[in-house]
Parts: structure tokens; sequence; C-alpha cells
């Protein structure tokens, strides 16, 4: 009699990942649909390529923070931080970090073609590598009906559009499923550069660092059963190394390019109600709002709860601390606003205690068990996607702005 290990993949890691991708490119065409439903309200501005240009698929992907990364493309960024006329520093390129805006630059000069569909494409093929590598983080420790769903809820998240437009939702959280998939396979190295390549794209290392840590950790306790190499302790340095380089780079570059070593959190601050980039302050600040203040009470609570219990297990102590260090870092440098809808994204652990998929005896991973509670979701969350589509996506010039995504 054969014994399967109740961990094994029933089926093929080919088989896995075409349903992975399947369910993926569904999701995009639901996307796509909605963005298209939603393209006709979209008046021509500056953003879509002028007042009197009319509004393509292609310009409206690359509205908001799509136009600077345009610009980044086109020009880099400037040698002199633009002074107004308070004496701050104004909004200016070095807020956005380079990898996607280089990438699109090579892009349109192997192609030929415009920012806007250049950056869009990639954002698109770097959402599918994406899906894939978090399936595969996924399967052995929730196997193949969970990770399927999982996977499709966060394809079909509300802010789940942003994967195919011009910003960098898709790279990032490419790199950061990379990130921590090689981590769960103690590639060390691999993941030193993953951190290194993440420190061009999003300021996100500092909940990375405490990651590794608790991987470097839980290997070194049982170096008794399966003892650590000199080497395997160096490349465990390494990443370690790898997250605090990768924490300084983009504002040493920033300093290197423009003389000013607070170049780069001056910047941050001209987007900001604050003249400087203060850590709890604006999250603090924004507790007393009768709107916002009963969310960032009760957010973090409930993310705490999910994880903390053992309707969790199944994440393991890595995805346990990505979801609290995450939430953590946000609290501290996040000014709350309609955008925290896409900084949401990279909390995807949540969606398999939500699927009730955490629990360690995988009571609930049955197909039934799990579609009962996925298709309600989903349904919610595709509803949600046409409401940030209309409401936070879709620019309405006007005296006194918009609300931005």
């Amino acid at each position: 009699m054969t014994v399967v290990h109740p961990l094994r993949p029933p089926t093929s890691r080919r088989v896995f990942i075409g349903w992975v991708l399947a369910a993926y490119a569904l999701a995009r065409v639901v996307s796509t649909t909605i963005l298209l439903v939603v393209l006709p309200r979209q008046v021509p501005s500056s953003m879509t390529g002028g007042d009197g240009v009319p509004v393509t698929f292609f310009s409206f992907t690359a509205l908001w923070d799509g136009e600077w990364y345009g610009k980044i493309a086109a020009t880099g960024y400037p040698d002199v931080l633009p002074i107004g006329d308070s004496g701050r520093v104004g909004q200016n390129p070095w807020a956005f970090y380079p990898l996607f805006p280089m990438l699109s630059r090579a892009g349109m000069t192997l192609t030929g073609l415009d920012f806007p569909t250049v950056a869009s494409s990639i954002a698109l093929v770097c959402g599918v590598g994406a899906a894939v590598l978090m399936g595969l983080l996924l399967r052995p420790r929730i196997g193949d009906p969970a990770a399927y769903l999982v996977v499709a809820l966060w394809a079909s998240f509300p802010a789940s559009v942003t994967l195919q437009l011009a910003y960098t939702e898709s790279l990032a959280m490419l790199l950061l499923v990379g990130y921590l998939y090689a981590l769960s396979r103690e590639r060390w190295l691999v993941a030193t550069a993953v951190a290194l390549l993440t420190g061009l794209s999003r300021p996100i290392a500092a909940p990375l660092g405490l990651v590794t840590l608790a991987v470097v950790v839980m290997r070194w306790r049982r170096r008794r059963e399966a003892p650590i190499s000199t080497g395997t302790y160096a490349s465990m340095l390494a990443s370690l190394v790898g997250c605090g380089v990768a924490g300084l780079l983009w504002p040493a570059i920033a300093w290197w390019r423009t003389g000013s070593s607070s170049a780069y959190t001056d910047t941050m601050a001209a987007w900001r109600s604050y003249d400087t980039v203060e850590l709890f302050v604006p999250y603090v600040d924004r507790l007393q709002d009768a709107t916002w203040g009963p969310w960032l009470v009760g957010g973090p609570i409930v993310v705490l709860l999910m994880v903390a219990g053992p309707w969790a297990r199944n994440l393991g102590a890595d995805l346990r601390t990505w979801t609290l260090g995450y939430t953590f870092y946000l609290i501290a440098s996040l000014d709350p606003f309609t955008s925290i809808f896409r900084y949401l994204l990279p909390l995807f652990p949540l969606l398999v205690v939500v699927l009730g998929a955490g629990w360690g005896d995988r009571r609930g991973n049955t197909w039934r068990r799990l579609l009962w509670r996925f298709v309600p979701l989903l349904l919610a969350f595709v509803a949600g996607q046409y409401w940030w589509t209309e409401v936070l996506w879709r620019y309405v010039p006007s005296p006194n702005g918009d609300f931005p995504p």
C-alpha cells in the first residue's frame, strides 16, 4: 500500500502552475472589462495625454503615479531638488523608486512603443510571475485547492486592478513573493539578490528584514538535527545584511545624485501635510477622524487576531511575521488615505485565514467547504474593483483636486 504524505501535492507542478495561470488570467479578464466599462467616463486631461487627445485604453492605465513613472522613464531623475515658495522641497521624481520606470524605458527602447503600453504590459507580466510564486509558496502549506483560491482572491482584490496598470504593485509583489519563496527554501543568496532589487522597487526592506531574522532564528534552533555549515552561516548573514542595504540603497542614491542627505525624506514629505516625515504621527493624528479612526484602530487588532490563533498555523512563522511586520510598517510610515487600499495587496496571507485554510489539520480545505467562503468573497471583491476603478482610479479634474488611488 502506498502511503501518501499529507503535504504531498496531488498534482504535478506543471499542472498546478497551469491552473494558477488560468485563475490569474480570468481575474485579469474581469479587471480589463471593468477598465473598459469605466474608460468612456474618463475625460481627457494632462494625465491622459492632453485635453484634446482622446483617451485610449493604454493611456487610461497610466494615470496618477503612472504619469510620474512616465516622466522618469523619459528623462530620469533631477540633480537639483525643486524648492517651493515656502522653502520646502516640492514634489519631484525622487519619491518614486527606479526599477519599474527603468524597465519601462528599456522596453520602450526595444519595442518603440509608448510608456503606457510598455509599462502596463510589464506590470501584467510581473503580476503573472507573482501569482505563480504565490501559489508555489502556499501549496505545501495549505494544499492545491486552497492555493488556487487564495491566488484567485488576491488577483481579484478591489485594488488588484493596479496589477495591470503603470504602477509598481505587480513588480513589488513579484519581488516580495519571490523573496519569501527563496527564504522558505533556504536559498539565502537568492534572497539577498532579490532584497537588493526590492530596495530599488519599494520601501519594504524593514519588514522583510524582520521576516529574515525570524527565519534565521528558526533555522539556528534546528542546528542539532540539521547542522549549519560555515558557508550557510555566511549566507544567512548576507540575507540579513541585504535587507539592511536594501532599506538604505535608494535614499543613498538620492543623496549621491542631489548632494542632499535628506533628499528622499524631504521629497516624501512634499506629499504629506507635515514639514518632515515623522513615524507614527500621521497615523495617530488620523485616529481622531470620525471616518478613518474606527478602521485604523480596529484594523491592526483584527490582523493580530487573524494571525495569532491556531486558524493561522499553516501560514508558518515566516508569513505570520511578514503580515504583522508589514502591518506595523504601515502604521509607522503611512499617511492613511485612499491609497491604503492598494497598500493592502501584500497582506495576501490573510486570505488563507479568511478562507479557513490555515488550520494545521486542514479541516476546512476541501473544495466544498472552501467554495462556500470563496464565492461570496469573490463577488464582493469584484464589486470592490468596480468601485475602486470608478471612484479612485478615474481622474475627475476639479478645483479641489481628486482623491488619489
